[in-house]
């Protein structure tokens, strides 16, 4: 038989596919919010049996497996924010009216900010979290180093290089970033290389952050077991009313402040927002970062509808300056909860001062785990002791999980809300948006069809 002489049979089924190889059944796969969840007990229960049979050699094998699942989001942080911010800001160069979709991001991010404080501010006097507690300010130890606004403001413009990078002062490093993106932007064609080589090395970076991503389920064993095993229950016990006014602080946040502005503003269905953008939200919970959450952060918005030349900018931006969680809620809370222990009253200029520091020193959280910068920030402005700072650094990985889910799930709802007010939302694919697991995130595009299939497809049009 010819080579022209194929059956109509033949020619229906088209190329022959490439074998996939041996795949894992679905119906055998474990999705990875149940990986979590499992990860979840299985520290609970290994943080309980550490510190109630004394395991000394458990404690320390889930400090270690905590601390190295950190340390390795952590390790990608420095150089990601740098060609995060770098080709975000290229990228807008692609998106018409770019100045006008820059101003109404960074207004967003205020206004739900400032939602977020007065919020922290109304729990904290309503239920004052620090009555009762039986601490006093001899339990109180004050950090190293306490924030100021003059090394906020000074501290922006690095002295070098190579120290933002070493130190990890993300602040200087979203300044290196900028500047050398406003510069790309202006030198043009001659600066594509560049471009061309922060794109590659980005998108290395969030592969090598993917697979430690992955390990989340193992990272989360070691966190949450080694805070039970370290803390207990005891001490929980005793910021009870604070880490209650945490968790109510951000679940009105998240669960009511951002579904009334998605039905209000962006007039889309707030439920299917968090469809969507829940396994980045899942993954905060439990990584405690931001900026390590990033890229699954810039998939849901994608997933959401949101143009991804739009999403490029909004996301890495908002993932190292939008705070809801730890800049918002967490400082107002705090601030009245270290006011109460030393006795020291606060009044309507000081509750100012709080919403101010808030939403103008939101930059200084970097986006990782803990929120110490800011708080230390806080209560230097309001002039309250520094050692308020050590009595919450025990309980501060309990309520960092919380803060840093509300934070992602505020850096997904703005870039949805603007792209809505300017009509350039996909809402189709806003309403077909699913939660699918994180496991489907970096699957392989599809091969490219043969040319007789893609010419045969309509021409949209103003191609």
């Amino acid at each position: 038989m010819s080579a022209n002489s194929a059956t109509p049979a033949d020619q229906a089924s088209g190329p022959e596919k490439p074998d996939p190889g041996f795949r894992i059944p679905k119906f055998l796969k474990v999705p990875f919010w149940a990986q979590i969840l499992g990860g979840l007990v299985l520290g609970v229960l290994l943080g309980w049996l550490a510190r109630s049979q004394d395991i000394s050699w458990l404690v320390t094998t889930l400090s270690k497996v905590g601390d190295t699942f950190i340390g390795l989001l952590k390790l990608a942080v420095a150089p990601l924010v740098f060609f995060a911010i770098l080709v975000s800001i290229t990228n807008l160069r692609k998106v018409n009216n770019a100045a006008r979709l820059a101003t109404r991001t960074l207004l967003w991010f205020m206004v739900t900010s400032l939602i977020a404080v007065a919020i922290g501010l109304a729990i904290g006097l309503l239920t004052n979290p620090g009555s009762g507690t039986g601490l006093t300010p001899k339990d109180g130890k004050a950090p190293d180093h306490a924030g100021s606004w003059i090394d906020f403001l000074t501290g922006i413009i690095p002295t070098d290089v190579i120290t933002p990078f070493t130190e990890l002062n993300v602040l200087q490093i979203v300044f290196m970033a900028a500047v050398a993106g406003i510069a790309v932007l202006k030198i043009g064609d001659k600066a594509q290389p560049i471009l061309e080589l922060s794109e590659s090395v980005l998108a290395l970076l969030q592969k090598a952050l993917w697979w430690v991503i992955k390990l989340s389920p193992i990272g989360t064993v070691g966190l949450i077991g080694f805070a039970i095993a370290d803390y207990g229950w005891n001490l929980i016990s005793k910021y009870a009313t604070f880490t209650a006014d945490i968790y109510i602080g951000c679940a009105l946040v998240m669960f009511g402040v951002y579904p009334l502005l998605l039905a209000t503003v962006a007039k889309v269905n707030p439920l299917q927002f968090f469809k969507g953008a829940w396994p980045a939200i899942q993954l905060a919970f439990v990584s405690r970062s931001s900026v390590g959450t990033m890229p699954v952060t810039q998939k849901v918005t994608e997933r959401l509808g949101v143009p991804k030349e739009y999403t490029s900018f909004a996301v890495p931006f908002g993932a190292t300056t939008k705070m809801d969680g730890c800049a918002a809620i967490y400082p107002s809370i705090a601030a009245i909860f270290v006011a109460q222990i030393f006795d020291v009253n606060l009044g309507v200029k000081e509750y100012l001062l709080i919403a101010f520091v808030s939403v103008v020193g939101s930059a200084a959280t970097a986006g990782l785990t803990g929120a110490t910068v800011m708080l230390t920030l806080t209560l230097s402005t309001l002039g309250l002791p520094m050692e308020g700072v050590g009595l919450l650094l025990a309980i501060d990985p309990v309520l960092d999980m919380m803060r840093t889910a509300t934070n992602v799930a505020g850096q997904a709802l703005v870039p949805v809300i603007v792209a809505a007010r300017e009509k350039i939302l996909d809402r189709e694919a806003y309403e077909h948006a699913s939660a699918s697991p994180l496991d489907d995130f970096d699957e392989p595009a599809p091969a490219p069809q043969p040319r007789d299939a893609q010419a045969s497809r309509p021409v949209p049009a103003g191609v």
